[in-house]
């Protein structure tokens, strides 16, 4: 996740041989392409601290 980033609120998954872009609100990729496999794990961990990344781009990403 990155600071002033543009929306809507999303994470990076970024891996030796690829990178994908998931919303944060369904946990869909929208940018990037990768095999299942290789965001699994990861997507197994973001459904239980959905709220809290939630919070962290409100944090990191506010706007006047």
């Amino acid at each position: 996740m990155y600071a002033d980033d543009h929306a809507p609120p999303h994470f990076h998954i970024v891996g030796p041989d690829f990178q994908v872009v998931v919303r944060i609100s369904n946990l869909t990729v929208f940018a990037g392409e990768a095999r299942p496999a290789q965001i699994a794990e990861v997507l197994a961990w973001v459904r239980t601290h959905r709220a809290e990344l939630a919070l962290k781009w409100a944090e990191l990403n506010e706007r006047d």
